[in-house]
């Protein structure tokens, strides 16, 4: 019944549609404006749940085919599935999560094929330095990698190699699959280089712009989403303030973890400003990455993670991996037997929730 009317609702919602919104991509594809579309519309409808690495990997196991410890735990899959592609501008053949890029790119194609959607994050090498994404050892990176900047010409290998990957993504019947591109993400902190305190605003907005015209205009990329995301915040001029345009965004985002007893009310402030402004401005909202001490708090999913989001129209809310090496305890999506599967099944159960196969009839059309 929980899905009948949801694809009503969105049966509905697409037949009237005012004004036919479309991606900031001029030349987008039709796939990629179909995917803005129904998320757009389905926002108002409910919240799509994420997870990362989810068909990768999980507690205690790694690449077995179709298992996801959601699943394990629901029987169902999420909605949105997250990739990172972090160590691809250095030709390795795996990510730095230790999956190796061919198998991304099955699973992506496996996800766009049963309904889902592919969100994708890039914590690339700092070129100034040759340090992680983590080292903020220098604040010259970004403007070195700008356009007249020492590392702008190797950057631009970072992206032909980036752009090749994103390009590789097709169908069975060569079609490219639209995916959600979240670059330079938790920039209001400053633990990756592209950090508050290592840039300016100004190089921060033409680093993002450099980025996207290249991708769009020199590698004719036109399948991707770009999706802005900060950390924390706590005013909506804080959030806008390196915000690079609306030419450029297609989702706006923010990446948030449970660390303390303030949590849900920064959570709830942010969950306001991000839905307010994506509805003023036409874009999707959502919150990107997300994570609490499910191993301890046995209804977090229910009266924490849902109870605060339940008001605001935003998109998802994707939690991050359940990493096969770590304690189980440090997973952040639930798994089979952890303290908090019952309250898991609950959230699902929630008609505020949409999983996989909520979706996938609405986004296959």
């Amino acid at each position: 019944m929980k899905n009948f009317f949801l694809f009503l609702f969105l049966c509905i919602g697409m037949t009237a549609q005012a004004g036919k919104p479309v991606p900031s991509d001029p030349k987008a594809t039709p796939e990629a404006v179909k995917l803005y579309r129904n998320m757009l519309n389905l926002q108002h409808k409910g919240l799509m749940f994420g997870h990362q690495d989810a068909l990768a990997y999980g507690t205690k196991w790694y690449g077995e085919d179709g298992r996801s410890d959601v699943k394990d735990v629901c029987g169902d899959y999420p909605a949105v599935f997250g990739w990172e592609l972090g160590h691809l501008e250095l030709g390795k053949p795996y990510s730095l999560d230790s999956v190796y890029f061919d198998k991304i790119r099955g699973y992506i194609k496996k996800v766009n094929k049963e309904g889902g959607i592919n969100t994708i994050s890039w914590h690339f090498t700092n070129l100034f330095t040759g340090g992680s994404a983590w080292d903020v050892s220098s604040n010259k990176t970004v403007a070195s990698i700008l356009p007249g900047g020492e590392k702008h010409e190797l950057y631009k290998q970072y992206l032909d190699k980036l752009a090749a990957f994103m390009l590789s993504l097709k169908t069975d019947q060569g079609t490219l699959i639209p995916i959600l591109f979240r670059p330079f993400h938790e920039h209001t902190g400053s633990w990756f280089w592209w950090g508050k305190n290592l840039c300016s605003a100004d190089d921060y907005k033409a680093l993002w712009r450099f980025t996207v015209t290249y991708l769009r205009d020199t590698k004719n990329v036109h399948h991707l989403l770009y999706s802005y995301s900060t950390d924390r915040f706590n005013t909506t001029e804080e959030y806008l303030d390196r915000y690079p345009g609306d030419d450029l965004i297609d989702v706006v985002a923010f990446d948030l973890y449970d660390r303390g007893p303030e949590y849900s009310a920064t959570l709830g402030n942010c969950a306001k400003m991000v839905a307010k402004i994506a509805a003023e401005k036409g874009k999707i909202g959502a919150v990107s990455e997300a994570g609490g001490p499910i191993a301890k708090n046995p209804e977090w999913w229910t009266k924490v993670l849902l109870e605060t989001l339940r008001p605001y129209d935003l998109s998802y809310v994707l939690v991050w991996r359940n990493a096969h090496n770590n304690p189980k305890e440090s997973a952040f999506g639930p798994w089979k037997g952890c303290a908090s599967e019952q309250d898991f099944v609950k959230f699902y159960n929630d008609p505020k929730t949409l999983f996989q196969k909520d979706v996938q009839k609405v986004l296959e059309k």
